[in-house]
């Protein structure tokens, strides 16, 4: 990752948390959407960022995210990103009905790593169906080690 994307990210996590730095995430991307999990001492997956529109009902949902459920969970169990074109219209499995519920389509969520271990997870979507070249999946994942270093931030 480059050192101007790397200084973005501080100076962004300096100024509003977990909140502003998705939001700078997420315009970088291009994307709609996007939300933050870190992994707790209870190994699930808990809410600590999530973009303006996603539905309330949504939001309660994702608060707290076992490893190995949604797309999230997947991301953290696989420690691979998961993405899929389009959330409404998959038949992977991988979706889960809250999902849908956002109305979003293209999306991906990548494991935050610190070393080998996942410490959370990076999600990140958009309104149209996408798919996130393996350039874009590289630089979310290395966005996703440098977030991974602010873990015990609460």
């Amino acid at each position: 990752m480059n050192e101007e994307i790397r200084r973005e990210l501080d100076a962004r996590f300096e100024e509003g948390g977990w909140s502003a730095a998705l939001a700078a995430v997420v315009a970088r991307m291009n994307a709609d959407s996007g939300t933050i999990h870190v992994m707790e001492e209870d190994g699930a997956l808990h809410l600590r960022a999530a973009s303006a529109g996603i539905p309330e009902r949504v939001i309660d949902i994702v608060r707290t995210v076992p490893v190995g459920k949604g797309l999230a969970g997947l991301a953290a169990e696989r420690k691979l990103p998961v993405t899929i074109c389009n959330i409404q219209t998959d038949t992977s499995g991988d979706v889960r009905p809250g999902a849908r519920a956002t109305g979003l389509e293209g999306a991906i969520a990548l494991p935050m790593f610190d070393g080998d271990a996942v410490a959370g997870v990076l999600g990140v979507a958009n309104r149209q169906e996408r798919t996130f070249s393996a350039g874009e999946q590289a630089l979310l994942l290395d966005i996703g080690r440098e977030l991974a270093k602010r873990r015990a931030a609460r």
